[in-house]
């Protein structure tokens, strides 16, 4: 018998299961041949929008989480919000800046081509990216006509994800990686939709008996006002605020949006943007 020190056990590396995939192999191929009709159809028109070659592959198709998709954005870069009635959950999709103003330069009759930068994107930049967004979501939303019509709702654009927060942070997103060229410019477009697992069996709760309302309160009219609680500064700090500085609130307290009719709580929801401008989603009503 051998009196050589036996080795230790080594130890088993740790493993996320958040970000394992929640396909089986039978759903992911399918879903890889569903995808890839789509990419078929948003590459022929809108190439023929562009009137140039627009060749797209089927980069990958993942589940990971939203605090890991957004640790991915590059900054500055072009993300539109979106939701895709009537599904639940906001969307994003985004387009690489380098390739975004390629094809803008392509859209105003260029030749498509751009030299490398790090600024943003301008107003009539993005209304020209419009077209394409649309035409993206468009196709993607006919591709699943027959399993469930859908249809897109642009909400807005931003050019940073670093202080948007659309879902919490270990929501479970559907990404697709779609690789893109145009010209000599290439980048990868990334499709990301809030994913659930399928519903239990469970019945749903009986729906509540309708309000009687009174038509005489049509145009009555009452304030409504959105707060949060969260951010604190000392009335020296307050003295010395200027133009241009950040103050930075924290993404659990913007989800947790009270809204008072008059004097009274009557929702609570989270904080969000709809075509450029603030918004509040509603979550939940509150008993008064």
């Amino acid at each position: 018998m051998s009196d050589a020190p036996h080795p230790e056990p080594t130890a088993a590396p740790p493993h996320d299961f958040r970000s394992s995939s929640l396909l089986s192999p039978r759903q992911m191929r399918k879903l890889l041949a569903h995808e890839t009709q789509f990419l078929n159809a948003m590459e022929a028109r809108v190439a023929l929008f562009l009137r140039s070659e627009f060749p797209l592959k089927l980069a990958g198709i993942e589940i990971i989480s939203y605090q890991k998709l957004t640790a991915g954005w590059a900054a500055p870069t072009h993300l539109i919000l979106f939701k895709t009635e009537p599904l639940r959950g906001v969307s994003v999709l985004e387009i690489p800046l380098q390739l975004a103003l390629t094809i803008v330069d392509r859209l105003m009759g260029g030749p498509g081509r751009i030299e490398p930068t790090t600024r943003e994107t301008s107003e009539i930049e993005r209304a020209l990216l419009d077209q394409i967004v649309q035409i993206i979501l468009e196709e993607w939303c006919n591709n699943w006509a027959v399993v469930k019509p859908l249809k897109p709702t642009v909400l807005g654009c931003e050019s940073s994800g670093r202080f948007m927060q659309t879902a919490p942070p270990q929501t479970n997103m559907l990404t697709l990686a779609i690789d893109a060229r145009l010209g000599d410019c290439t980048g990868q477009i990334k499709l990301a939709f809030a994913y659930s697992e399928p519903a239990s069996d469970t019945p749903a709760p009986a729906p509540l008996a309708p309000v009687k309302w009174n038509r005489c309160m049509d145009d009555v009219s009452m304030t409504m006002t959105a707060e949060w609680q969260g951010l604190e500064l000392s009335a020296r700090d307050v003295l010395h605020l200027k133009v241009g500085d950040v103050l930075q609130v924290s993404p659990q307290q913007a989800r947790q949006v009270c809204l008072r009719l008059g004097e009274n709580s009557k929702f609570s929801g989270r904080l969000g943007t709809m075509a450029g401008h603030w918004a509040v989603e509603l979550t939940q009503t509150m008993k008064i």
